[in-house]
């Protein structure tokens, strides 16, 4: 019910038929830089079709992607025009609903990993063209779906019926004429397109997105998904344009964050290829949204600063800190000694990733990857399940994320192996998939008093 919600990636389940591109005032939205592309290829592009459509390996868009969400794991559809796997017999009026409602062709009501409550934005001209893109330009591939068979009472998708009802609005994007034409556009992009509101806003107890928090930070498996208002110390507020518009197209700006996880994955497919009128446009909005304070008493990226300490303890007696031994022979290398980081490889201090447990933990265990402009940037994943000769196990991690966190991060930010490996286990768990643990025996247990009551009439009578 988010971008995907996987342990190592969390790509947001965006079962994306998404788009980026609606005619408002002559104005395009989601134009790409390849502007040799049809206006469906562009509008796939931007809105990163391919990374939730793709499974590792295979072919583009012919699903089978694996999707870690908190109801377990749904598998993407194919989306190409096979008539036999995908969707080559759907009418437009069928791409349309699928991707605006979530009804496939055959009535199967879609699981809200595919984020059609905020896709129910898109406009008509919008869906037409990347249903036209995926007609006659994605290759046909029959490649069978993979089925998704979550437990009860999760497998029962008439209950999205239900939730539809609570949560699905058909509503289509309307400008706001008391905004201008690049706020507006940037709230189209940012959330009916991008759908960035499908991560960074929190959720309620039934994973539907609480908008009275829009954006205002969630957590996604794994990871976080920070606050992206513009209150300035909870949120983004005290960046400036030119540096929420380099983040979005590069994933990195100098003392403020890196992107890594799913954002990482975003901007490697997705938001690196937008037009700068649009990155501009995102920009725009998101820097006029209602500020949303969350309780942090200082911005993210103003944690830390340089330490000397890993260099004093090499001539000292570093065996009380088990983490200056990992962080020495592991990271300080790539990192610095002093954590400054190289052109290559950003400092820990006055980096959002040293400010928060979950999201440094994440970027240990499974590493940090994205390719900008035809360069990769990589950092090795250490955890347990890593392809890596140098694994490190829970506590481990935990204490090089410790050492890290006092020296050049949060300090008050402290982590126990136990936090490694719900990290590895995909992050808190949901509380609505807490309670579904207790749903059958609650219905057996009805069932059983039922009968013992019609049981005792009888026996009265």
């Amino acid at each position: 019910m988010s971008r995907r919600i996987d342990k190592g990636k969390s790509r947001g389940a965006a079962f994306a038929l998404v788009t980026l591109m609606v005619a408002t005032a002559g104005t395009a939205y989601g134009e790409t830089s390849d502007s040799t592309a049809s206006s469906g290829k562009r509008l796939a592009i931007a809105a990163d079709c391919v990374a939730c459509h793709t499974a590792p390996g295979g072919k583009a868009f012919a699903g089978g992607y694996p999707l870690s969400s908190p109801m377990g794991t749904i598998y993407s559809t194919n989306i190409t025009p096979s008539k036999t796997a995908g969707i080559g017999n759907y009418t437009s009026e069928q791409f349309a609903r699928a991707v605006r409602d979530g009804v496939a062709a055959d009535g199967t009501r879609l699981y809200p990993a595919m984020p059609y409550t905020s896709y129910s934005k898109i406009t008509d001209s919008d869906i037409a063209a990347l249903y036209d893109y995926f007609m006659h330009e994605v290759p046909p591939a029959d490649t069978p779906n993979r089925k998704t068979a979550l437990e009860f009472p999760f497998n029962v998708r008439a209950s999205m019926i239900g939730w539809n009802a609570l949560y699905h609005s058909p509503t289509r994007f309307t400008p706001d004429a008391a905004k201008s034409a690049e706020v507006n556009r940037g709230d189209y992009l940012v959330n009916a397109l991008a759908h960035c509101d499908t991560c960074h806003t929190p959720r309620n107890v039934l994973m539907a997105a609480d908008n009275s928090k829009a954006l205002a930070g969630a957590s996604l498996g794994s990871w976080y998904a920070p606050n992206i208002t513009s209150d300035k110390v909870s949120g983004i507020g005290a960046w400036s344009k030119s540096e929420i518009v380099t983040y979005l197209r590069t994933g990195h700006v100098e003392g403020k964050a890196q992107a890594a996880g799913p954002m990482a994955e975003a901007v490697e497919n997705s938001l690196q290829h937008l037009g700068s009128d649009d990155l501009q446009a995102i920009a725009d909005y998101l820097l006029q949204t209602t500020p949303v304070k969350t309780g942090e008493t200082k911005a993210r990226h103003e944690f830390g600063l340089a330490s000397s300490d890993e260099l004093t303890l090499r001539g000292g007696k570093p065996a009380d800190n088990p983490g200056w031994h990992i962080f020495s022979g592991t990271c300080a290398n790539c990192h610095q000694p002093d954590g400054q980081g190289t052109r290559e490889y950003p400092s820990l201090f006055h980096n959002t990733a040293t400010s928060r447990r979950d999201n440094l933990i994440a970027a240990i265990v499974y590493g940090v990857h994205r390719e900008v402009d035809g360069v990769a940037i990589d950092m090795p994943a250490f955890g347990p399940d890593a392809l890596f000769t140098d694994r490190l196990n829970d506590q481990q991690i935990a204490d090089v994320s410790n050492y890290v966190l006092s020296r050049y991060g949060n300090a008050d930010a402290v982590v126990t192996a136990a936090d490694v490996a719900l990290a590895r286990e995909g992050g808190p768990k949901a509380p609505l998939t807490v309670m579904a643990k207790y749903t059958l025996p609650a219905i057996i247990l009805v069932l059983l008093v039922a009968i013992a009551l019609i049981f005792r009439r009888r026996k009265e009578a």
